[in-house]
Order: structure tokens, then C-alpha cells, then sequence
């Protein structure tokens, strides 16, 4: 008898271990399988980040007329066409689509990078090697918008993961059972044609400066900058102000102060910071919820324009914009003599249901700003406009100031025209004739950007 409990006991502790390894197992496998899908998304979206970059670098390409500018365009456009095709090797999907669009990337890559070195020595493009680089960019814009259209499958369920890699032996078809192949074969059909085309082929983010011109006056304590804080927001609509003290680390020394606000919205904070030096004001936010539009982008501009002479900010000209959850995000650039000064950028938030001005940042404005010494020792509009590819078809034209990733600023002749459907902001140094950027503007239905 007690040799059978003994076996009883036995049997129902290895049951209890089985059954708590094979948990534990589960569990693992759930952990390996979750670990592997965030890895694939991972892959998935930096493999499309990388295509969209590489696709507005060929854009810039095709109308570049500099030797020096073609090559540092062309050697961007190797570099992302390399880090694409790195991160669409980890994806594991067996496609002809997809390897297609490997096999392109690896030949934008070889072609971009022959293409740079030329340039390097000082050779122009052909008018065929030219010609390239526009086939090469459709097919990019093409692959990009397939991307994306992936992209929203597998977001919203239609793809999944687990069912593109449950067995690499079988055709996509099969592995996808009946979930939409729309997005696989765009891409498929983006490279049907494509056989043998090579070798058988407005300043949002401006410099920090170290002198931080627009900044100036003497220093203040917190309790000043409490009260100017209060005198730009209104004191009147102010609940109740709250110091969170002052920030040494950042690009400018501020204090900052979290107000509660005097209204029925269930969101009443707002956050302001006031410089340390001069008592400026660096940013404000107010989120409130919006549930219509009622303004127009042309009146938002207004209203911008019209707070910004209000808080002592004069001469500032809209440039670009970006409207999100019914407000716009315009950015106003500083203007000298009919010069944009593009560093000098403040951006103003404007709530697009009753006109009410929600935010501001002013760093690059704080960081630039100062009445600059413009030479009338420049190049004539004419001779710049020699310097651009003939394929632009120039829509405006006008001096400007642009920043350089070096801490510097240029002086440029800025060209806006259209080649095909896509359009762009060419500069031209005004001073030595040389092509010195290239931007491309991006048309959106909720507003106008430049990459």
C-alpha cells in the first residue's frame, strides 16, 4: 500500500513538472515568436524609411547641373539604396516582387556610386546618364507606394507575419491563403518592364548657434520669468501658474512653468519656458481637442502674422505649414530687405476652429536671428540662373539666407520650379555662381514641407 502511494506521488509530480515545462515552453515560444515579429516590423519599416530617402535624394539628382552637389546627392543615394537593401534581407518573405526590388536597389547602389565618383572629377552628366537617374526615380516612387500599401496590410491585419513565414517552401499565394496580394504584385509590376536599364543601370531644422544672437539682455530670476510667463500667456486666463524650476542642460538656459488655465476644457495645461538670459520666450503649448475647421489656412496666417507683431516679432514672412488634428503648424521665417533668412524660423500653432493661437517656438529665430551685413557684391539673377538644370520650369525666384549643416549660413539665389510632377527649391550661392542645395517640396492635403 505504501509502495503505491509512493508510485501515486511519483506520477502526479512528474505530471506537475510536465505540465509546468510545457508552460514554460509555451511561454518561450509565445517570447521567440513575439520577439521575431517585432524584428520583421522593425526590418519592415526601416527597409521603407530608407526607400522614401534614397527616392527623394534620386529626385534631387536628376535636376542637379553641379558636379560638386551631383556627387554628394548621388553618394546619399548610394548609401540609403545600401541600407535598404540590408534591412529588406532580413524580411523573410520569398517574392519575385521583392527580390526584384533587391536586385534594383543593388544596381541603384552600383550605378549611384559610379555616377558620384564621376562627378567628383569634375564631369558632367550625360544627357543619357541623366535620363537614368529619372527611370531609376520613377521606379523608386513606384516601389515606395507599393511599400506603403504593404505597409497598411500589415497594420490593419490583412498580412500577417506568421502567415508570410510559415513556410518559406511554399509560393505567396499559397502562404497568404486568401488575404489581399494587391501591394505584392504592385511591386511585381513595378519591375516588369525593368530589365538591363544600368550596366546592362524649407529649413526646419536649422543650426544651433554657439552665440545664440537673438538672445539678448541682461539675466532674470525665476520669479521674473514667472511674471512674463503670466504677461505673454494673459494673466487673466491663468487659473494657476507652477514653477518646474530651471533647465541648465538644453541649448538655451530657461525656466519653465506649467499653467492651469481658466477654461471648461477638460484639458486646461499649458507649458511655456522663458530664457534665462533676456526673459524670452523659447516655447508654448496648449493641446485642446478640436472638433472643426472653420478657418482658413489663409486666415491662420493672418492670425499668426498678426500675434507674432503682437509679441514684438517683426518682418517675418510664412514659408511652409502642417496641419494636425484640426490645427496648423505654420513656420515663419524672418525677412531683411526682401531676403528670407531662412534660420530665423519661428513656428506659431493655430487652432483652425476658432482662430485661437495654441503655440509657439521660437529656438532657431533665438539661436539666428540678427540683422545680417547682405552684400551687394552678388551674381545677377540671370548668370544663377545658368547654373540650373535646364529641365526646371521656374514657377518664382528670390534672395535668400539658408543654413549649412556646418554652423554657417549661405547667401543664395532660391529658384522654385517643377520638373515632370515633382517640384523643388534650387539655390544658387549668390556670391560664387556655385548649386549649393537642392530641396524637394512635398504637397500634401494637410500642408507644405521640404526634405
Amino acid at each position: 500500500m505504501k509502495n503505491k502511494r509512493i508510485i501515486i506521488i511519483l506520477l502526479l509530480t512528474v505530471s506537475v513538472i510536465a505540465i509546468i515545462l510545457g508552460a514554460e515552453l509555451y511561454k518561450s515560444k509565445k517570447e521567440y515568436r513575439l520577439a521575431n515579429q517585432n524584428s520583421y516590423n522593425y526590418s519592415f519599416y526601416e527597409f521603407i524609411n530608407y526607400v522614401d530617402s534614397m527616392e527623394t535624394y534620386l529626385a534631387k539628382s536628376t535636376i542637379s547641373s553641379s558636379a560638386k552637389y551631383g556627387a554628394e546627392t548621388l553618394t546619399y543615394v548610394w548609401r540609403e539604396a545600401n541600407l535598404a537593401e540590408n534591412y529588406l534581407s532580413q524580411i523573410p518573405i520569398t517574392n519575385q516582387g521583392l527580390s526584384n526590388a533587391a536586385k534594383f536597389l543593388n544596381q541603384v547602389s552600383d550605378y549611384s556610386y559610379s555616377l558620384s565618383r564621376k562627378s567628383m572629377d569634375n564631369e558632367e552628366l550625360t544627357q543619357e546618364e541623366l535620363d537614368n537617374l529619372m527611370k531609376l526615380h520613377e521606379y523608386s516612387v513606384n516601389l515606395k507606394n507599393s511599400l506603403n500599401e504593404l505597409s497598411v496590410e500589415l497594420n490593419d491585419g490583412t498580412i500577417s507575419w506568421k502567415e508570410l513565414t510559415k513556410d518559406q517552401g511554399k509560393d505567396l499565394a499559397q502562404q497568404v491563403s486568401n488575404m489581399s496580394l494587391d501591394s505584392f504584385n504592385s511591386i511585381e509590376e513595378t519591375f516588369h518592364d525593368y530589365t538591363g536599364l544600368i550596366y546592362d543601370g524649407a529649413f526646419s531644422e536649422h543650426m544651433i548657434s554657439i552665440d545664440r544672437k537673438g538672445i539678448t539682455g541682461e539675466e532674470i530670476n525665476e520669479e521674473e520669468a514667472k511674471e512674463i510667463a503670466k504677461k505673454f500667456v494673459d494673466e487673466d486666463n491663468i487659473k494657476e501658474i507652477v514653477s518646474n524650476g530651471l533647465s541648465e542642460n538644453g541649448n538655451i538656459q530657461s525656466y519653465s512653468f506649467s499653467i492651469s488655465l481658466n477654461n471648461e476644457d477638460e484639458n486646461n495645461k499649458m507649458d511655456i519656458a522663458i530664457t534665462k538670459k533676456g526673459g524670452h520666450i523659447i516655447y508654448m503649448n496648449f493641446d485642446r481637442k478640436i472638433d472643426s475647421e472653420n478657418i482658413s489656412q489663409e486666415q491662420a496666417n493672418e492670425i499668426g502674422l498678426k500675434f507674432l507683431r503682437d509679441k514684438g516679432f517683426t518682418n517675418m514672412k510664412q514659408t511652409y505649414y502642417l496641419k494636425e488634428q484640426g490645427a496648423v503648424t505654420i513656420n515663419y521665417a524672418y525677412e531683411q530687405n526682401d531676403v528670407i533668412c531662412y534660420p530665423d524660423l519661428i513656428k506659431v500653432k493655430v487652432a483652425l476652429d476658432d482662430g485661437e493661437v495654441l503655440g509657439i517656438e521660437t529656438t532657431g529665430y533665438l539661436n539666428c536671428h540678427t540683422e545680417r551685413q547682405l552684400t551687394d557684391n552678388i551674381i545677377s539673377k540671370e548668370r544663377a540662373k545658368e547654373k540650373i538644370n535646364d529641365n526646371l520650369e521656374i514657377t518664382s525666384e528670390r534672395l535668400a539666407v539658408i543654413p549649412t549643416e556646418y554652423n554657417t549660413e549661405i547667401y543664395c539665389w532660391e529658384f522654385q520650379g517643377r520638373v515632370a510632377d515633382n517640384e523643388f527649391l534650387v539655390y544658387v550661392n549668390a556670391e560664387s555662381g556655385e548649386e549649393e542645395d537642392i530641396l524637394v517640396i512635398i504637397n500634401t492635403p494637410n500642408g507644405t514641407l521640404t526634405t
